[in-house]
């Protein structure tokens, strides 16, 4: 059977820049051994197969593979998954919103025009904080002064569906002099529970500067996943001022030349520190279409 793949850009205008997914349409049938041996062979941090819903009423079923495992929940592959099956006609057309069904459960997404290009947007389940750690251990484990770190906000655990260990340093050169060094991460993170730590800085007004670091990924130049948490955490802990409805621009990736721009909305409510809705948005731009070969 031929199958149909996608490779796009996510989060980011401009081809060649932004984080990197494959997506195969029409997986219906493929093994899952297919699948993970696939997206090792794509080697990008994450590639999605398309499967038919289990609910009629939604657009599509996605399972979402790493080079080494399947993850419940990511964030550019949903964007840009979404992209693709809007583009190939897999939703009606015109449709503003629409559901994929992840195994963190349904994720909703919507599409919107900004000037002449589409912007899609996923909906971040609630947000919830966990384990702090001590500061000294993290800056000793990225590779910074503990200087750098912003005394006012915990280096702490939060998530929406996959947990980030998030970190504020002092300014974005800070969070450029960090460094990703897998035996350091391995002694500060807990893999029951998190592999992945996600540092940030303001930088003006509504805007932050990140990276992101993991076990199995030296960094991730977009992580969507990471950033709902990430603009609960700004908020709560001052980087980004509090209001009804906060936008906010993270800018990652720049440094390891891929520069993307992951777009959070928040709305709060009477709850000063868990957001009533979190959503996570972006561009997309096409790379490549083929189809894979028959495999056994």
């Amino acid at each position: 059977m031929t199958r149909k793949v996608r490779i796009v850009d996510v989060f980011t205008d401009k081809p060649l820049f932004g984080n990197q997914l494959a997506v195969v349409l029409d997986a219906k049938g493929m093994p899952i051994k297919l699948m993970q041996r696939i997206a090792r062979e794509m080697n990008f941090s994450e590639t999605t197969f398309v499967l038919p819903p289990k609910d009629p009423a939604n657009a599509a079923r996605v399972r979402i593979f790493t080079p080494h495992k399947e993850v419940p929940f990511a964030g550019h592959p949903t964007i840009g998954t979404a992209w693709v099956l809007a583009t190939e006609g897999a939703v009606p057309e015109g449709a503003a919103e629409f559901v994929l069904e992840e195994s963190v459960g349904p994720v909703k997404v919507r599409c919107t025009q900004e000037a002449q290009r589409l912007m899609f947007w996923m909906t971040h389940p609630t947000v919830t904080f966990g384990q702090v750690f001590p500061h000294a251990q993290v800056a000793a484990a990225i590779g910074v002064d503990v200087a750098d770190v912003v005394p006012s906000a915990p280096a702490q655990i939060a998530s929406t569906g996959l947990p980030f260990l998030f970190v504020a340093l002092r300014d974005p050169s800070a969070v450029d002099q960090a460094t990703s060094d897998r035996s350091r991460l391995e002694k500060l993170l807990p893999r029951r529970l998190t592999d992945a730590v996600f540092l940030t800085a303001a930088n003006g007004p509504n805007r932050l500067y990140s990276r992101a670091f993991a076990l199995d990924t030296s960094e991730d130049p977009a992580t969507g996943s990471a950033s709902g948490p990430l603009g609960a955490y700004a908020v709560k802990y001052g980087l980004i001022e509090r209001a009804p409805k906060v936008e906010i621009v993270s800018e990652q990736g720049t440094k390891m030349g891929r520069q993307s721009f992951v777009h959070i909305e928040l709305a709060y409510g009477e709850s000063k520190d868990i957001p009533e809705r979190i959503e996570v948005g972006g561009s997309v731009m096409p790379v490549v279409s083929g189809t894979l070969a028959e495999f056994s």
